[in-house]
């Protein structure tokens, strides 16, 4: 893996996404988040990538040692930590009884963590030296997006399957440009743990008007946030490397 990671770090990322997703969607489609097999899988994908890293010494690099400094500047993240709770606005309603909803949540925990490393961690920095800063958001940001279609094969309904893309690749950009800006890629983790944790807590009965708020909510937020992002200047750290 550390061959190709200074060979081909693109190809590095890529390679790690396509594992992730070609090991969790037959679970998915055929067992279902709640399953512990999924669970189990998406631990060892965790652990594998967390030691690559740390082995490697890439922390830094992947913002996974401090928290942002100075988040002021940042509104305090306010508008994503507003974003998090939109799967509880329909409501609340539990998705599974007993240790499935126990799998479920530790499941969608671990997804926020796994997807935030390969695709904002490892894709999103790969991109930047060859492709630039903004290709490189747009890329990463898509791609997050994109990769949502895979939930077809988990046997999701294909409209159901296109929202999730848009509203996807909205959070891509917010992701992408938070880490980028304050160079920590811990608030991405707990906020995208989080929206896929409250998934579990939605009521479903009522899931359909407020699902079409959410998802307007969070384009919407994508843009206005993505542009205030973007005119500030970078966190002082590493500010030299990547620009």
């Amino acid at each position: 893996m550390k061959r190709l990671y200074e060979k081909n770090e693109i190809l590095f990322a890529v390679l790690w996404i396509l594992v992730y997703c070609f090991t969790t969607i037959p679970i998915r489609g055929n067992l279902g988040d709640e399953s512990i097999w999924m669970t189990i899988v998406l631990i060892v994908i965790a652990v594998s990538a967390t030691v690559f890293i740390k082995i490697n010494h890439l922390e830094k690099k992947y913002g996974l040692t401090r928290w942002p400094r100075n988040t002021k500047r940042y509104l305090y993240f306010i508008p994503m930590w507003i974003l998090v709770t939109g799967n509880l606005w329909g409501g609340f309603g539990v998705a599974y009884e007993g240790s499935s909803q126990v799998f479920a949540i530790v499941s969608m925990l671990l997804i926020g963590y796994v997807e935030e490393v390969l695709f904002r961690g490892f894709l999103f920095k790969a991109l930047i030296p060859k492709d630039g800063i903004k290709l490189a958001v747009i890329i990463s940001s898509v791609t997050f997006g994109i990769g949502h279609i895979i939930n077809l094969f988990a046997g999701q309904a294909s409209i159901e399957t296109v929202i999730q893309v848009f509203f996807a690749i909205a959070w891509g950009f917010i992701f992408t440009f938070v880490f980028y800006k304050c160079e920590s890629l811990l608030p991405c983790i707990i906020a995208h743990s989080l929206v896929d944790a409250f998934s579990k807590f939605a009521n479903e009965s009522n899931s359909d008007v407020s699902g079409w708020i959410y998802m307007g909510a969070t384009i919407l937020v994508a843009i206005v946030y993505g542009i205030y992002l973007a005119k500030l200047p970078r966190a002082e750290a590493e500010s030299e490397e990547y620009s």
